[in-house]
Formats: structure tokens, sequence, C-alpha cells
């Protein structure tokens, strides 16, 4: 039950890097980040971006995202994991988040999508570049309504605000 994640989605103008954990089964079948039919991430980024992404096929949105300065990738290469669940990971491997960032110039924050993200990946990236934890998009995080997410979330405008334009 050994599942790896995807590849990064970046480039040299990414500002603003969100980390997920690791893709749950729906993302994994569908080889899509956030693939899962009810994992709110695509909508919350249409409410960062002021941008509509749900009605684009995947391939947009991922080009929409990178023309938009954000990048994607999962702080947990590899880990044993039955189902979806981020509490039933076990054994991870940790993609090499330092090696990314170091090709990052445009780089301004890290947001880690999701409590299990933000403690795993707080202490890989040290305090290089800062970092933010973002209540998850994933449907089993119920604690918080659509609309305190996307409150959370909000934040990420300023980081991608470039000043002076």
């Amino acid at each position: 039950m050994r599942k790896a994640g995807f590849p990064p989605v970046v480039d040299a103008d990414t500002r603003v890097l969100i980390l997920g954990s690791l893709p749950g089964e729906a993302s994994l079948a569908a080889a899509q980040y956030y693939g899962h039919p009810r994992n709110a991430f695509w909508r919350l980024m249409e409410t960062v971006l002021e941008t509509a992404l749900v009605p684009l096929a995947y391939e947009d949105r991922l080009t929409t995202l990178l023309a938009r300065q954000v990048g994607l990738w999962d702080v947990i290469a590899e880990a044993e994991r039955p189902g979806s669940l981020d509490a039933a990971i076990r054994d991870p491997a940790a993609n090499d988040l330092l090696a990314l960032i170091e090709t990052l110039p445009a780089l301004r924050l890290v947001a880690f999508n999701g409590g299990t993200a933000a403690k795993l990946g707080g202490r890989l990236i040290g305090g290089r570049v800062p970092t933010l934890a973002l209540p998850s998009s994933s449907p089993a995080h119920a604690a918080r309504t659509f609309e305190q997410k996307a409150l959370a979330w909000s934040v990420l405008r300023e980081a991608l605000t470039i000043r002076g334009a």
C-alpha cells in the first residue's frame, strides 16, 4: 500500500508554493492534484485568484495557476497509507523541499494545505522562507465551512500581489 505523489508544478515565476501532504485515493486514480470532486481546493483557489478554475480542464487549471504565480507540490513523496486520511499515513518519505525552494527565485511564501502538511513541512523548511498554515481543503476537514476556509485562504492574495504594479 505504498503510495507516491506527483511531481511539482512550478516555474521560475512561482511566488506562492502550496504544499499538501500526499494525494488521496481519488487524486491518485485521476492522476491529478486535488482530484476528489468534493475537495474544495479548486474552488478556494477561484476565490483567491478571482478567476474560474473549476470549469477548466485539469491541464488548463495548472496552466492558470502557473500564470498567476502559484505552484503545487506535496510534503510527502511517498508513504504507506490505506485510504486517503492523513491520520493513516505511516513511514513517510519527504520530498526535498529545500532543493525545490532553491530553484524558485521569486518565491515569497510556502502555504501548507492542512495540518499534516504544516507539521511535517514546517520542520523540513526550517524558516528558510515564510510559511502559512491553511485549513485543509479536504472534504474530511469539516470543522470549518467553505466560507471560513475561503477567508483564511484569501491571505494568499497579498503574497501574489506585486507591489508598485
